[in-house]
């Protein structure tokens, strides 16, 4: 899988241009570049202008930043989109059953499928939820499912974001902004909209409203606040759906349901899209500390009087131990073979696994199982011996805390430097809403960029950028 010439998705290895980036190509040649570079410093404005940061913790210095957009559009083609989105819908409709099955029968338990120890061992497993019933069955409303590239047809699911996935405000921003700038490549290129992902939100969350919605239903963002580093995000959604952005303290039980204070007095909200992890959901049900959730909300949530999205619970089919069992969960739901592959995984709770990482360490990548944003992980062909060293004692300490994947030569996007286009590695993460209306995948997602070059890091807590996602018309 690891090969040492990556996959450049725009040029061809005779340096010919590929049929999708054909349009662009020609249209950026008879630029002038130093017009580009002032319209990148212009978009760089822009996103400052409009407040788009997002915030690192851990760090005094610089803790809110602008996270980098490159102007050159990645660019799918459709019949490659085709390819992708069978695997995503495919992937999500076996997320939701396996949600439902392991919070009430565990079929897949008793068929020896999985371990009954990657359930009862899971700290994202709520016991709480088992034998609640969502409304519509829906677990997974929004989810992000990150992909990688290897080849021309090579797409690998790297990870599965079920919680509270993050960056569709990014995707929504890029896509305006390269509007705004380049009208002319939108001219020359049939790129599907994104635009209406807010109106599609709202109308699958308004889908997905319990049995006790009497009229429209009502749905609000609930976030943590202004500290949190997505606030950007929940604020921005809540905004273009034109949903009231909340916090725990605006929020009661009110007649068994829950009810925002507004100026009219508390009104009932039907349908919450939770920005604010299980954890601090409920300070009755679950962390007593939790100045951020609802005294009692999880209580109504279970008796049927709000719907929750994502449910709680949800965040177990994020472990990326679970994870290394999805071809399994995939066939074993939908009784077809998983569309969209794996990464290889070595689960390090096994010590035969274990032992080969350890043996490897210079040549793999090492994830917490609860990990995300980057952070946590080990890169070993650019990790440093004391790195290496360190984590090797993690592993030995806590060996089921991790899991290792070898190293994949992601593929290759230009990016606007000094020197003109030069390939950097990019992932994608497309968005899937999911209600009992059906499954809609938005056509693109986030790219994200590792602008160091050679980096395979994209995440923007890592120093990573953001690109435009087009995916193009049939022709």
């Amino acid at each position: 899988m690891k090969n040492d010439t990556p996959f450049d998705e725009m040029l061809r290895p005779d340096t010919s241009v590929r049929d999708a980036y054909q349009a662009f190509e020609t249209w950026f040649s008879s630029e002038d570049p130093a017009h580009l570079r002032a319209k990148a410093r212009e978009a760089e404005a822009v996103f400052r202008l409009t407040g788009i940061t997002f915030n690192v913790y851990g760090q005094s210095e610089a803790a809110e930043r602008l996270i980098p957009f490159d102007i050159v559009p990645r660019i799918i083609a459709a019949r490659e989109w085709a390819k992708v989105t069978k695997g995503i819908e495919q992937r999500v409709r076996a997320l939701n059953a396996f949600l439902h099955d392991i919070y009430h029968r565990q079929e897949i338990v008793r068929a020896g499928v999985l371990p009954v120890e990657m359930i009862a061992r899971n700290d994202a497993f709520l016991q709480q939820m088992i034998g609640v019933e969502p409304p519509g069955g829906i677990y997974t409303h929004i989810v992000g499912v990150d992909l990688v590239r290897t080849g021309p047809d090579q797409f690998y699911v790297l990870e599965d974001n079920a919680r509270t996935p993050s960056g569709v405000s990014y995707m929504l921003e890029n896509r305006e902004t390269m509007l705004h700038m380049f009208p002319e490549l939108f001219a020359q290129n049939k790129v599907r909209r994104v635009s209406s992902y807010p109106q599609n939100l709202h109308a699958s969350l308004a889908a997905c409203a319990p049995r006790k919605c009497e009229q429209d239903p009502v749905v609000a963002v609930l976030t943590p606040g202004i500290h949190n580093s997505a606030y950007y995000e929940h604020s921005f959604l809540a905004d273009q759906m034109g949903v009231e952005l909340v916090e725990g303290h605006d929020l009661r039980v009110v007649d068994g349901r829950i009810a925002m204070r507004t100026t009219q007095g508390y009104k009932t909200i039907d349908v919450l899209y939770r920005r604010v992890d299980d954890d601090y959901l409920d300070p009755l049900n679950f962390r007593s500390d939790s100045q951020l959730g609802v005294p009692g909300i999880f209580d109504v949530f279970r008796a049927g009087g709000i719907t929750i999205a994502n449910a709680p619970g949800t965040g177990v089919s994020d472990d990326k131990a679970i994870y290394s069992y999805m071809p399994e969960i995939v066939e074993f739901y939908t009784g077809e073979k998983a569309l969209l592959e794996n990464v290889p995984t070595w689960r390090c709770s096994d010590p035969d696994s274990l032992g080969y990482v350890l043996d490897n360490l210079e040549d793999v990548v090492v994830k917490e199982v609860h990990g995300s944003g980057g952070y946590g992980m080990l890169i070993g062909p650019t990790a440093s011996k004391k790195d290496i060293a360190e984590f090797r004692k993690k592993l030995k300490a806590r060996p089921g805390n991790y899991i290792a994947q070898p190293t994949l030569s992601l593929s290759t996007c230009p990016i606007f430097a000094k020197a003109g286009l030069t390939p950097r590695h990019v992932d994608l993460r497309p968005f899937v809403l999911v209600s009992p209306d059906g499954i809609e995948i938005t056509p693109g997602g986030l790219t994200r960029v590792a602008l160091k070059k050679g980096s395979l890091v994209v995440n923007s807590s890592q120093g990573g950028g953001t690109k435009d996602t087009w995916v193009l018309e049939e022709d």
